[in-house]
């Protein structure tokens, strides 16, 4: 079984030492870094399986460490800030991270998360290995699952790993409406906690990435008091 290596990308080497200190007990083997520059080079050069990321780094902050990972990586990434505000929060999520953690933090609830998102990244891989799954078309929008491609009117579309899966789900079951808590548990992998602004600031960039912030026909409907569903 090959081992599964987190990277730390933090300026505050004491947080950096506890973090890796909690992992290493849950059997993870770490790579430390203190600049988004060394974050980058570290992304490309070893096979790194989930990133926690600060935002406020040397040479390179955390939006742009991210933005240059999901350029070419799906790996799951963790905003470990002490930017606060729910503002903060949101931009966290919206520039690509799949969680946001603010400091000072728990530990062991951030090992929990790592582990909840490793679990599902393993669940995803696992069931696209498994099973030949079937393109999905509709309203413009073309879902290739095995190769997580996105395609709009033929164009692809970069999306991050949750964003795709909420498409995905949501494409799957047309006129179906998915409650927050139930798009929160399908996608995240974990009980649903705190996560109707997360499904929700998810929701509002993937239909920006859809183009429906310009588009009167929105392929993603939300009904209101209910959830969400894809109606063409």
């Amino acid at each position: 079984m090959s081992r599964i290596t987190i990277l730390i990308a933090d300026d505050e080497s004491e947080i950096a030492d506890l973090i890796e200190l909690h992992l290493k007990k849950e059997g993870y083997h770490c790579i430390k870094v203190r600049n988004g520059q060394d974050a980058i080079h570290a992304v490309q050069t070893y096979p790194i399986d989930l990133a926690i990321l600060d935002i406020m780094m040397p040479k390179l902050d955390g939006y742009e460490v991210t933005r240059q990972i999901r350029e070419k990586f799906l790996l799951p990434i963790i905003f470990l800030s002490a930017k606060i505000s729910d503002l903060d929060k949101i931009e966290g999520l919206v520039r690509g991270a799949d969680d946001y953690m603010t400091k000072p933090f728990n530990p062991m609830e951030l090992v929990a998360r790592v582990n909840a998102h490793l679990r599902r990244t393993k669940q995803l891989s696992q069931s696209a290995a498994e099973v030949n799954k079937p393109i999905v078309e509709i309203g413009g929008v073309v879902i290739y699952p095995d190769q997580r491609v996105v395609e709009l009117y033929g164009k692809p579309i970069e999306l991050t790993p949750k964003e795709f899966d909420i498409l995905y789900l949501l494409a799957r079951h047309p006129k179906k409406v998915h409650s927050a808590e139930h798009i929160f548990q399908q996608v995240w992998g974990e009980d649903y906690y705190e996560g109707r602004n997360t499904v929700m600031v998810h929701i509002r960039t993937l239909r920006k990435k859809l183009g429906e912030d310009t588009n009167k026909h929105k392929l993603i409907k939300t009904v209101w008091g209910v959830g969400y569903t894809i109606h063409v």
